[in-house]
C-alpha cells in the first residue's frame, strides 16, 4: 500500500490523478494540499506517531510530493513516539534542502517503509528528450542552454536553486528560495530587448526521490512576461505538470520547450 506525503502545489493532485489506485494521503499542518482530501493530517511534532499509523494501516511505500517549508517545532507538542526522532528532525530543519529531505526519508526508511519517487510511480510526469513545440531552439539558444547547465551545476555546490535565465552566455537571473516564477518575475522590466532561455535541472548530487524541479503552465506565462524565447529542461530530471497544456501554451505564445538529453 502506498502513502502520499503531500505538500502544497499542483504536483500531489496531478500525481493522484495518474495512479490506478488511490493512495493514503497524509499532510503536515500548514502545508495541506488545496484540492485533495487528507486522510491523516499531522503536526511535525507527531512524525513518529505518523510512522506508526502508516505501518498499522499496512503501508509499505511512501512518496513525498509537493512543497513543504520548515515548520517551527513546539517542544510541548512532541509526543512519545516522536521524541527519539528529535535529533534527526533538528538536523533536517537546519540542513540544506537536499540534506533535510534525506534526513526525513531516512526516518521512513528506518521504519521499513520504501521511499518511491513521484516519477517512479507515474513515469509520464517526465518528458523524453526532444522539442515537441512548433518553435525550435537555434544555435544561440542551445549555447545558452549549455551555459545554463554549467551555472546550475555551480549553484548545486552551494545548494541554492535549480534554475537560471541565460541570454548570450550571460546569467540574467538565478533561482533562490522564492522559486522559479518569482525569479522570472524579476525580469519583467529588464532594460534590454528580450530573449534568452530558462534552464532548469535537478542539483548535481540531488536525491531524486523527492523535490525534483517542476514546470507547468504558469512557468510558460512567467517566461513570456520575462521576455524569454523558450524553456530548456534536463531530460529525466524535471517534472512537467499538465504536459499537453504546457505544449499548447508554448505554441500559442511562440516559445520553444526543449528537453535536453545528456548530449544536447
Amino acid at each position: 500500500m502506498l502513502a502520499l506525503i503531500a505538500g502544497t502545489g499542483a504536483l500531489p493532485e496531478e500525481l493522484v490523478a495518474r495512479l490506478s489506485e488511490p493512495p493514503l494521503i497524509c499532510a503536515m499542518e500548514g502545508f495541506v494540499p488545496e484540492r485533495l482530501v487528507v486522510d491523516i493530517p499531522f503536526p511535525i511534532e507527531h512524525l513518529g506517531s505518523l510512522v506508526e499509523q502508516l505501518k498499522a494501516r499496512g503501508v509499505t511505500e511512501i512518496c513525498l510530493a509537493g512543497a513543504v517549508g520548515r515548520p517551527a517545532v513546539d517542544p510541548a507538542r512532541i509526543d512519545a513516539a516522536t521524541l527519539p526522532l528529535v535529533p534527526v528532525i533538528q538536523q533536517a530543519l537546519t540542513s540544506g534542502d537536499d540534506g533535510a529531505l534525506r534526513a526525513v526519508m531516512g526516518i521512513f526508511e528506518s521504519a521499513g517503509l520504501a521511499v518511491r519517487a513521484a516519477h517512479e510511480i507515474a513515469p509520464d510526469l517526465l518528458m523524453p528528450p526532444g522539442c515537441p513545440t512548433k518553435a525550435q531552439p537555434g544555435p544561440a539558444e542551445l549555447a545558452d542552454a549549455k551555459r545554463g547547465a554549467e551555472i546550475v551545476a555551480a549553484m548545486s555546490a552551494a545548494d541554492i536553486g535549480q534554475a537560471c535565465v541565460v541570454h548570450r552566455g550571460q546569467a540574467l537571473a538565478v533561482e533562490s528560495v522564492f522559486g522559479t516564477n518569482w525569479m522570472l518575475g524579476t525580469l519583467g522590466q529588464r532594460p534590454d530587448a528580450g530573449g534568452g532561455v530558462l534552464y532548469k535541472a535537478p542539483k548535481s548530487d540531488q536525491d531524486r526521490r523527492a523535490d525534483l524541479p517542476t514546470i507547468g503552465p504558469d512557468t510558460v506565462t512567467a517566461a513570456v512576461v520575462a521576455g524569454l524565447s523558450g524553456l530548456v529542461i534536463a531530460a529525466g530530471g524535471v517534472i512537467v505538470l499538465e504536459r499537453d497544456r504546457v505544449i499548447a501554451e508554448c505554441d500559442r505564445l511562440g516559445l520553444f520547450l526543449f528537453v535536453a538529453g545528456p548530449d544536447a
